[in-house]
């Protein structure tokens, strides 16, 4: 009896989770394009820091992932495929671990192209945060999508160009006449390194700061908190006390800019602030190793240690590739009606 209950309270929590997928739009207000979703799952066995990075990943895909996504043993590539067409899943991120060797493959769905990825190092948000003697990460960050900043990508062969077209469309785009300010709270950001052909990796928190504000009257501003007084004799000592008085963090002349709207309180239009970025993770390191024409499938494109493998057509197929992505993406947005 008791474990006919069990299944009972499983199917409720199903159903919950799929009402609350339900609400989640699928157009972007501001662009009308599709809004990329992804799922980000395990294939095969991972130990204990994988599926830890795998969590980190997820969380670093918020809002438009599924974070408490269940795997189970038996589950192949078509289940997940199965279920992201109803739930709008454009993108899969897989985890995998062959031979001790960690691997991100990285596929459009439901048709690929699906790179594939060697992880060379990498370092878990947790260890991010025990690096840093302030670490914020609240969960507010979470709520709007990160920025997408690629680096040293243009000078590459057609590979990295459809590493380029994959990485752009794997988060959702934004109109820079009519963003808030407010939502830009994180970034990610490729880098691209010719020489030793790695992608740096990195999720970074976005600061701002009032240039010429010292910290203590931020603090009032932002806490909304009265100041406790009672050993002072005025309110200017509270200001000028040594040590505070001329306080501003960050007014690097480089890493100031000046707002076009009002982000908070503090930070206001037209007003000068500081830039800061912190950086949250997780990091990789990353090493294209293998670009397939479909998912998990196909024709080799490309291949990082098969020398032998450098086909005559990969131009062309890569091209091809990298035109049907951006033909999908523009496919997702409505058709302009004409007024009379």
């Amino acid at each position: 009896m008791a474990r006919w209950r069990d299944r009972r309270r499983q199917r409720a929590v199903v159903k919950t989770q799929v009402a609350k997928n339900k609400k989640q739009p699928s157009v972007d207000q501001v662009t009308g394009g599709k809004i990329p979703k992804s799922f980000v799952f395990a294939r095969g066995k991972l130990p204990a820091p994988l599926k830890q990075l795998e969590l980190d990943l997820r969380k670093l895909m918020l809002p438009y992932t599924a974070l408490k996504l269940k795997e189970k043993k038996r589950n192949n590539l078509k289940d997940f495929l199965n279920v992201a067409g109803p739930m709008g899943v454009t993108h899969f991120l897989m985890l995998s671990n062959p031979k001790s060797i960690p691997y991100l493959r990285v596929a459009r769905t439901p048709q690929g192209p699906t790179l594939t990825f060697q992880i060379n190092e990498y370092a878990l948000a947790a260890d991010i945060a025990k690096s840093q003697p302030k670490y914020r990460c609240t969960p507010e960050l979470f709520k709007n999508s990160p920025l997408i900043v690629l680096s040293g990508f243009g000078g590459g062969g057609q590979h990295l160009k459809l590493t380029t077209i994959m990485f752009q469309n794997i988060f959702p785009a934004i109109d820079i006449n009519t963003v808030k300010l407010s939502s830009c709270q994180r970034i990610v950001l490729l880098n691209y390194n010719a020489e030793e052909r790695l992608i740096d990796f990195r999720h970074y928190s976005i600061g701002l700061q009032p240039v010429g504000v010292s910290k203590r009257i931020r603090r009032i501003v932002q806490n909304h908190q009265v100041p406790d007084l009672r050993n002072l004799q005025d309110v200017s000592e509270f200001l000028t006390k040594a040590g505070y008085g001329s306080e501003s963090e960050g007014e690097d002349e480089a890493a100031t800019v000046s707002l076009a709207s009002d982000v908070d309180r503090v930070n206001k239009a037209s007003n000068k602030s500081a830039v800061r970025l912190q950086e949250i993770g997780p990091r990789l390191t990353l090493r294209l190793v293998k670009v397939e024409e479909g998912l998990c499938s196909g024709n080799v494109i490309f291949d990082e240690f098969d020398t032998s493998s450098v086909y005559s057509s990969e131009k062309d197929t890569v091209k091809e590739a990298a035109e049907e992505s951006e033909k999908e993406a523009s496919d997702d947005k409505p058709a302009d009606s004409d007024e009379d």
